[in-house]
């Protein structure tokens, strides 16, 4: 008896039903993994999923910058941690991006450090993700001056002044409140000539003092003094080394710090919008003539106020954030 014969036809048509059969019940295998096998809380490492950019997109020691996200999925909350600082990060309806203003001290070195981001996702979900940005060093200036001894030598009634400044400083410069209060763009306090800029290492009777911490701007005494953006008045008093000081804070740990003023024009608590004069330059404080400086600090690290002044930044309500 001879053996049935199978047409060719016949068997790979039986072969491709068998293949299919397989690969259907593969899938289903894989997605059922899939969806079992992913955790509650979830790291996405794909770039292409996230997008994180920053401005200036040179990031160098002392210098802000300003963080834009978007995610991969809607999210309910976000926040980021950079060198050890909270970063609060608001959503903006109209690009449906994250964002927010951090900063790297003057100390920094140049390298690349991990910016962090923890998100909870609208299903409670929570999800995070990191991202490297580099700081580079920048380069400031060095100069020499001489002064009278009375500006480097405090008496022992100064001194006791300058310590009730610190624990006062300490108490009010490192508050952060946690709504933004800043909008839009940062403009200059004053029209006029920039003197001294930040990051210069001073070098004062032959000792090395400090590093100048802020914008010095050449005006004389009475010019009135613009708040650079929307905020609420820290402090409005004077100081030993400041002289008459405002400081206005911006919401999340960003403030903005006038020094050295004739008179004060706003008291502490106040609302003040952007472009409203908050005081008039003087001479007042440890100065060696009148003039402005302006400094900038964020969760207690002064930042570069040229570089802040130069961001391109969203105009948005407070209502906006969520």
């Amino acid at each position: 008896m001879e053996p049935t014969r199978i047409h060719p036809v016949d068997s790979w048509s039986r072969k491709l039903r068998c293949l299919a059969v397989v690969l259907f019940f593969a899938t289903v295998f894989l997605a059922a993994e899939q969806v079992s096998s992913v955790p509650r809380h979830t790291k996405f490492t794909a770039t292409k999923t996230w997008s994180v950019r920053w401005q200036p997109t040179r990031v160098v020691n002392g210098a802000p910058l300003f963080l834009r996200v978007t995610a991969p999925v809607r999210l309910e909350s976000l926040s980021g941690n950079w060198q050890g600082h909270e970063v609060f990060l608001n959503f903006d309806t109209a690009n449906k991006t994250w964002y927010g203003i951090a900063g790297a001290s003057l100390q920094t070195r140049p390298g690349s450090y991990p910016l962090k981001l923890e998100a909870t996702t609208i299903s409670g979900k929570k999800i995070t993700f990191e991202r490297k940005v580099t700081v580079h060093a920048a380069k400031y200036p060095r100069i020499a001056i001489k002064v009278a001894k009375q500006y480097t030598e405090p008496s022992p009634e100064q001194l006791q002044k300058v310590s009730e400044d610190t624990g006062l400083k300490q108490e009010v410069f490192h508050r952060v409140s946690l709504e933004r209060e800043w909008s839009g763009n940062f403009q200059p306090p004053v029209d006029a000539r920039i003197s001294d800029v930040f990051g210069t290492q001073r070098t004062i009777n032959g000792k090395v003092q400090s590093m100048h911490q802020g914008l010095d701007y050449a005006v004389p005494s009475g010019t009135p003094v613009a708040a650079v953006n929307t905020g609420t008045v820290l402090l409005a008093r004077p100081l030993y080394f400041e002289g008459n000081c405002v400081a206005l804070d911006h919401g999340q740990g960003l403030l903005t710090i006038y020094m050295h003023l004739s008179e004060i024009k706003v008291t502490e608590g106040e609302k003040i919008e952007r472009g409203e004069e908050i005081g008039l330059s003087g001479g007042s404080g440890r100065a060696t003539g009148p003039h402005l400086h302006l400094a900038v600090r964020w969760q207690g690290i002064y930042l570069n106020p040229a570089t802040l002044l130069r961001l391109n930044l969203p105009k948005l309500d407070v209502s906006s954030d969520r």
